[in-house]
């Protein structure tokens, strides 16, 4: 059996605490102070030179106080030293290790072009619905104990962040903005194309932020531009095509689909695929006119803005080659028609505006160093407002759009157009043929689709891992009823305790997914757990790194699986086997004559020496990621697990003993397992409970020592449901859930040295 040792890091919107660094009902208060008095002077000097953090006395956040933090200007177009208010990168940990609730870097934009105070925020908001993006708020800045205005307080992409929702932070990493900034008649331009094999032709035009990586990009134009049919291998599509529809229907021109092809980020995720991480949104809502081709100078002109715009320009080559693509391209439009039913045609986006500007009211009036006046912040969420703001390449000090003005003529102009009325499918009645399976039990999917030509079904059973995407058929030979019956079918091998899926169907000219954010979102089957009975053989425990627990009868530390026996009978083993590997079962068969005691354990050393004495397995386990598998004579899967990261001298077994899930334990080799542990690299091991669960009151942790924590509970469909922060070192934690929805949710404990997953139930 397959079992859950990942760490959970879906990130979307979430409901927040107060306390919380990215409430959006809370403005944050960051006070900075430096030593010079003439500070402004030394950090200009540094923006215009190295770039290089100044060293603040210390930066209060929320009345917690940092000694010795690194402080800079940010930005291009928004900075200038003539201004009072600039851009603050503050870095938590350059000096010392600090972090705020776990962040390290706050980006600050100073609302240079914007007039409404919203468009960064708001604009994040809405993309947190669809993909990864980072939390946004607000911030009043004081330096030296004066006030220098209200800023948007945006999450930084940074190794954290990409910690946090990728769950690794040390793949390729490029930011796809041009070194020293874009500018008009500027030829070094992120925008994916194929330039040949030199790293000279691609260094000016992206930014590396890992080690290395230069070849991986090269690898990902060249597929973009020759090799379309493998792109699923190397990007991320469905991330992409999110990113479109949001810089399309938002008018966010200063970004990929724009002038200068910019402000995004890619991270090569651990299936080998580049993801697209959208930034910069302080010009979104048609405050950046440049195009690829020209400027859009009105409101009206945006408004009118072709959805597929670039499609047939050479230098945008993720939307050539991918719109390019009659599947990719009805994603791609079922994503637009998505965004603008659920954010713009019922005016939501509105709503929001409007509960923003009431949090922020009051400090928009006290901010001296504004751009534009309190009238300008109160109107633009409507109107159309003409100059203020610095200027800037794609016109920056231009007239900038009223939010509703320009979203609301655009919503009517896109929904009338023919790619939005044309007919799509529906899908309904989603139906598992045993809503409560086993694993390694083989369902059928079905659905009811309506004008549909094709239909497949989206599914894993990894977290963060791609989709599968197979063909469901209306045939009448996939359990799906009657062919043409409008019910189409399809069978799905039930691999692991949960399946997160969707469904798309298109016909010829639209598409539609379930659920209609998907693959941001997903519906999720879970299975029921085949947990072994009286009588059954199971794998019990294993260690997959022994550097000094136990060693062999030859003194050697190997890895090693136990066994146990749940039955009342002596079972014999002959013609049993074990493996590392799906397609070769019978890596190591037991010898004949082989048998195991009723409640007896029996181990066998995964070290790849089947000549020495014993039970020598030809085979070792690896310590990143590895299934083992327990077999019959018949070669029937009798026990499996699957599982990630190991830690030296922590094994992973069943808790309770022979009959519960696995989790990390303390060693038990040959013994009974007793005792639960949690642990991430080179921690030392923790002990803690859980508790009640199931539960509908109440949730409780208790550590055998004082920790500083964080909860992240994820709901069935893998979004982020609430966030918990414990920032006073304790050992017992309460969290009431009395008022929370019943349901599966996967819980992510997180403390300084250690990783934590538990599965809870509310009933």
């Amino acid at each position: 059996m397959k079992n859950l040792f990942v760490a959970l890091f879906f990130l979307s919107s979430w409901s927040l605490t107060a306390q919380e660094f990215y409430d959006l009902e809370t403005i944050q208060t960051i006070e900075i102070v430096f030593s010079q008095s003439n500070w402004d002077q030394i950090l200009d000097a540094e923006k215009n030179s190295t770039e290089d953090y100044t060293l603040a006395t210390s930066v209060t956040i929320n009345g917690e106080v940092f000694d010795s933090v690194g402080v800079k200007y940010k930005g291009n177009s928004t900075y200038n030293a003539n201004q009072t208010k600039n851009p603050f990168h503050i870095e938590l940990d350059t000096y010392k290790d600090h972090d705020y609730q776990g962040y390290k870097d706050i980006k600050l934009s100073n609302v240079a072009k914007d007039p409404s105070f919203l468009r960064e925020v708001l604009s994040y908001q809405i993309l947190r619905q669809y993909m990864i993006a980072p939390l946004s708020n607000y911030a009043n800045v004081y330096v030296n104990g004066t006030l220098i205005g209200l800023y948007s307080n945006s999450e930084a992409i940074s190794k954290t962040f990409l910690k946090d929702r990728f769950g690794s932070k040390n793949n390729t990493f490029v930011k796809c903005n041009p070194i020293g900034g874009a500018g008009p008649g500027s030829n070094a331009l992120p925008n994916l194309r194929y330039l040949g094999d030199n790293v000279t032709s691609y260094d000016d035009a992206y930014e590396l932020k890992s080690d290395d990586g230069w070849d991986e990009l090269i690898d990902l134009c060249d597929t973009l531009a020759n090799h379309t049919d493998a792109i699923e291998k190397i990007l991320d599509v469905d991330k992409a095509l999110w990113m479109l529809a949001f810089d399309n229907v938002l008018v966010n021109l200063d970004s990929y689909i724009g002038g200068f092809a910019q402000n995004y980020y890619l991270y090569r995720d651990d299936y080998g695929r580049f993801a697209s991480i959208v930034w910069d949104l302080n010009e979104s809502f048609g405050k950046f006119a440049r195009t690829g081709s020209g400027n859009l100078n009105s409101t009206a002109a945006k408004q009118q803005m072709s959805h597929l715009i670039q499609i047939n320009d050479a230098d945008y080559p993720l939307i050539q080659e991918l719109l390019g693509v009659p599947l990719y391209r009805r994603m791609y439009l079922a994503h637009v028609k998505t965004m603008l039913l659920e954010n713009f045609e019922n005016s939501s986006y509105y709503e929001t505006g409007m509960l923003l500007q009431e949090v922020i009211d009051d400090a928009v009036l006290a901010d001296n160093n504004k751009f534009f006046t309190y009238a300008n912040f109160l109107d633009n969420l409507n109107d159309d407002i003409g100059g203020g703001g610095p200027g800037g390449p794609g016109g920056g000090g231009g007239a900038t759009p009223g939010i509703t003005n320009l979203m609301d003529g655009r919503v009517n102009y896109l929904l009338g157009l023919s790619d939005f009325t044309n007919v799509e499918p529906t899908i309904t009645d989603i139906t598992a043929s045993d809503p409560a399976p086993t694993v390694n039990s083989t369902i059928t999917m079905t659905a009811n689709i309506t004008d549909a030509t094709v239909a497949y079904l989206g599914y894993r059973t990894e977290f963060r891992a791609p989709f599968t995407r197979i063909e469901m058929y209306d045939d009448g030979n996939h359990n799906d009823g009657l062919a043409g019956d409008g019910v189409f079918g399809t069978d799905l091998l039930i691999e692991d305790f949960f399946t997160q899926y969707y469904i798309y169907a298109e016909n010829d000219l639209m598409g539609k997914f379930s659920p209609v954010r998907a693959e941001h979102e997903f519906h999720t089957l879970t299975a029921t757990l085949t947990n072994p009975v009286l009588g059954d053989l199971v794998i019990n425990e294993f260690m997959a790194s022994n550097n000094t627990t136990v060693a062999d009868q030859d003194g050697e530390f190997d890895d090693w699986i136990e066994l146990y026996n749940n039955g009342t009978s002596t079972l014999d083993l002959s013609g049993y086997a074990l493996s590392d590997n799906v397609d070769d079962l019978a890596k190591f068969i037991f010898p004949e004559g082989t048998t195991i005691e009723a409640g007896a354990y029996l181990i066998v050393w995964a070290d790849g020496d089947e000549d020495q004495e014993g039970l020598h397995a030809g085979f070792k386990l690896s310590a990143s990621a590895e299934s083992i598998y327990l077999v019959d004579p018949m070669v029937n899967i009798v026990d499996e697990v699957t599982y990630f990261d190991q830690t030296s001298d922590i094994t992973y077994g069943r808790f309770p003993n022979g009959i519960g899930n696995f989790q990390q334990l303390r060693p038990t080799f040959n013994a009974e397992n007793d005792v639960l542990t949690g642990t991430e690299e080179l921690a030392e091991t923790i002990f803690y409970d859980f508790f009640p669960n199931p539960t509908n009151d109440v949730l409780n942790l208790n550590f055998d020592q004082p920790e500083n924590i964080q909860l992240h509970f994820y709901g069935g469909n893998g979004q982020l449901f609430r966030k918990e922060y414990f920032p006073d070192a304790a050992t017992d934690f309460t969290v009431d859930i009395s008022t929370w929805p019943t349901g599966i949710y996967y819980v992510l404990i997180q403390a300084e040295n250690f990783v934590i997953n538990e599965l809870l139930v509310i009933e």
